[in-house]
């Protein structure tokens, strides 16, 4: 069993949008390799994102209809993004960032 400074937060949330975590030795266990996968892909959905939305962000006649659905996509991507950053801060011993 891992200690309690060990669990990895899971990229995803449990009912209620509770976090949820993997308890685990396995490092390289179907859980733990799940994971690592939906973290890849993840991140990978952020650098694909990052093109369409500095195009946007240049284009002066971007309607407000673009700029709000990028600004849903670019929320749900920090947010993926910050849970990654916090679940391997967690593991680093890093206390948690600040919220604002």
């Amino acid at each position: 069993m891992t200690a309690q400074n060990e669990l990895r937060l899971l990229p995803w949330s449990g009912p209620e949008g509770k976090p949820c975590y993997l308890s685990t030795d396995d490092k390289g266990g179907y859980m733990s390799r799940l994971v690592d996968n939906i973290e890849a892909d993840q991140l990978d959905a952020a650098a694909v994102l990052l093109e369409p939305v500095s195009a946007t962000l240049d284009d002066q006649d971007a309607n407000p209809e673009d700029l709000r659905q990028l600004t849903g996509e670019l929320t749900g991507i920090l947010r993926d993004v910050l849970r990654m950053a916090t679940s391997r801060g967690h593991l680093l011993g890093v206390s948690e960032p600040h919220r604002f």
